[in-house]
C-alpha cells in the first residue's frame, strides 16, 4: 500500500507545484481572474482591453471577498487598466485614462483645493497667478504667440438676413497657417459686446452653431465662430487626424487667442463685454482661454465643467494642463474666473451631472470669497444629455442678455437663415483657393513644433 502511496503523493505534489509555482508566485492569468470576479461577485465585466498573455503573480490574493471595486483595483493596476462602473451589475474594464477620474475623486481634489488654495480672496488671487502661469509654461503658448504673423484678417461682403448679418473671414496665425470662420454682426451700428463661440467635435457649419450665432447677433451681441484644428478647412491645411493629437490643443488656444486680437480691434466692439461660450470641447476651450486672457468678462462653459474629466480627446487634454499648480481640474480653472460673471450650464447623463451637488458648492465657495454669488449661474438639466439643443441654447441667452444687457425678446431662431455650407467657406470647393504659400501638411507645423510631436501626427493622418 506505501508503495502505491508514495507515487500518488509524488504525482499530486508535482500537479500541484504546477498550479500553484513553489517559487511563491502563484500566478494566474488575467482572464481567469476577471472570469472568478465576474463570477464571486455575481457582475458582469466587459473588457475593452487586451487579456491574452497578460499574467498576474499572487492572484487569489488580490480579491478582496468584501469588495469588488477593491479588488479590481489590485487586480487591474499593474497592467495600467481601470474600471469604470455603469450600473451595480455592470462594469467596463478600460486603460487607464489620464482625463478620466470616479467622482469621488473628483470631490475629494476639490477638497484638497478648497482646504489649500481657497482660504481667502488673497489666497485664491495668488492661486489665479500660479494656475496661469502653470498653462501657459505647459502648453508654451506664449513661445507660440510670439511667432504669430500680424496681418490683417481677409473678410467677405455681408450677407445680410433678419436683424444680423453674416461674413466670413480668415486671419493667419503662424506664417502660412489660417483660422477661418464668421462673424454674425447685428443690423444696429452701436458698439457691440463679442461673443466667442468655440466648437466642440462639430463643425461651425451646422445649423445648431448658426442657429445659436444668427440669435446672439438678433439679441445685440457680435457672436464669431471659427474652424476646430482639423475640421473643416483645418483639415485641408494639417489633416483631420491632427485634431487628436496635443498640437490640436494648443493651436486652438492660439486661434482663441488671435480671433479675440482680431475682434477686439474692431470700432464696433464694446472691450468692456467680451464673452466666451463653447458645449462639451468647446467648453473646456472655454475654461482654458478664460484662465490664460484676462481680457474676458464673462463665461459660460456648456456641457464640460467636471472636477474628474479633463475632456476625452488629446484636443482637451493631450497635454496635462491639470498638472498645472501641482493638481488642478476643470472646476478649479473655471473658478479662476471668479468674480466675473460665469454661467454653468450641465445635465444630467454625461460628467456634468454631479454639477449642482460637487462643483457648483465648491463654486460657490469661491466666488463668495469676493462677495460675488450672485455673478455665479447654475442652469441644470437633468434628464437631458450630451447636446447644445434648445433648451441649453436658451438658458446661454439668458445668461448673456442678463450680464451684457441683450434683448432676451429677440431669441427667437425661427428667424434664422441657415446657410448651405458652401456660403461659409473661403477657400472655395475643396481648398481650390487656398493661398500661395499656405501649409497643406501638419509637417507644415515642425517650425513651431517638435519633431516627433510633428511625426505623431503625420502618422495619424496617414491611417
Amino acid at each position: 500500500m506505501k508503495r502505491l502511496l508514495l507515487p500518488l503523493l509524488l504525482g499530486l505534489a508535482a500537479s500541484a507545484a504546477a498550479q500553484n509555482d513553489y517559487s511563491h508566485r502563484y500566478t494566474r492569468s488575467l482572464h481567469d481572474l476577471l472570469t472568478e470576479i465576474s463570477a464571486r461577485f455575481e457582475v458582469r465585466l466587459k473588457c475593452e482591453v487586451d487579456t491574452v498573455g497578460r499574467t498576474l503573480p499572487y492572484g487569489a490574493s488580490r480579491i478582496r471577498p468584501y469588495s469588488l471595486e477593491e479588488t479590481l483595483d489590485n487586480v487591474l493596476k499593474p497592467f495600467d487598466y481601470k474600471f469604470v462602473k455603469q450600473n451595480d451589475r455592470y462594469y467596463k474594464i478600460k486603460p487607464y485614462e489620464s482625463h478620466r477620474r470616479l467622482p469621488e475623486e473628483g470631490a475629494a481634489l476639490l477638497g484638497w483645493l478648497t482646504r489649500t488654495h481657497a482660504a481667502d480672496s488673497a489666497s485664491f488671487e495668488r492661486r489665479k497667478r500660479e494656475l496661469r502661469n502653470g498653462v501657459c509654461e505647459l502648453t508654451g503658448i506664449d513661445r507660440l504667440l510670439a511667432a504669430c504673423v500680424r496681418t490683417e484678417p481677409v473678410l467677405t461682403k455681408p450677407r445680410r438676413y433678419d436683424g444680423y448679418t453674416v461674413r466670413n473671414f480668415r486671419l493667419e496665425t503662424l506664417p502660412g497657417l489660417y483660422v477661418c470662420g464668421s462673424i454674425y454682426l447685428p443690423a444696429t451700428r452701436e458698439k457691440h459686446p463679442v461673443i466667442l463661440s468655440p466648437d466642440g467635435h462639430s463643425d461651425r457649419y451646422n445649423e445648431n452653431t448658426q442657429l445659436r450665432l444668427a440669435t446672439w447677433a438678433r439679441m445685440g451681441a457680435a457672436a464669431v465662430s471659427y474652424d476646430l484644428v482639423g475640421y473643416g478647412e483645418s483639415a485641408l491645411q494639417v489633416g483631420a487626424e491632427t485634431h487628436h493629437s496635443p498640437i490640436a490643443q494648443l493651436l486652438q488656444l492660439m486661434n482663441g487667442i488671435r480671433v479675440l486680437d482680431m475682434m477686439l480691434a474692431r470700432k464696433d466692439i464694446d472691450q468692456t463685454r467680451v464673452g466666451i461660450c463653447g458645449a462639451s470641447g468647446g467648453g473646456t476651450q472655454t475654461m482654458q482661454l478664460s484662465v490664460i486672457d484676462d481680457r474676458y468678462t464673462a463665461a459660460c462653459p456648456v456641457i464640460s465643467l467636471s472636477s474628474y474629466f479633463d475632456g476625452g480627446c488629446a484636443c482637451e487634454s493631450g497635454i496635462q494642463i491639470c498638472s498645472a499648480g501641482g493638481g488642478t481640474c476643470n472646476a478649479e480653472l473655471a473658478a479662476a474666473f471668479a468674480p466675473r460673471p460665469l454661467g454653468v450650464v450641465s445635465d444630467g447623463k454625461d460628467w456634468t451631472a454631479h454639477v449642482p451637488t460637487q462643483e457648483l458648492p465648491y463654486l460657490q465657495h469661491v466666488y463668495g470669497l469676493y462677495g460675488a454669488a450672485e455673478q455665479l449661474r447654475n442652469y441644470h438639466f437633468p434628464a437631458e444629455g450630451h447636446d447644445f439643443g434648445p433648451s441649453k441654447r436658451q438658458a446661454v441667452y439668458t445668461f448673456f442678455a442678463e450680464v451684457f444687457g441683450l434683448d432676451r425678446s429677440q431669441a427667437d431662431e425661427t428667424k434664422t437663415t441657415v446657410e448651405p455650407v458652401e456660403q461659409l467657406l473661403l477657400f472655395g470647393p475643396e481648398g481650390a483657393e487656398l493661398p500661395a504659400g499656405a501649409i497643406r501638411s501638419v509637417t507644415g507645423l515642425a517650425p513651431w513644433f517638435e519633431a516627433q510631436a510633428v511625426a505623431d501626427a503625420a502618422a495619424q493622418n496617414r491611417r
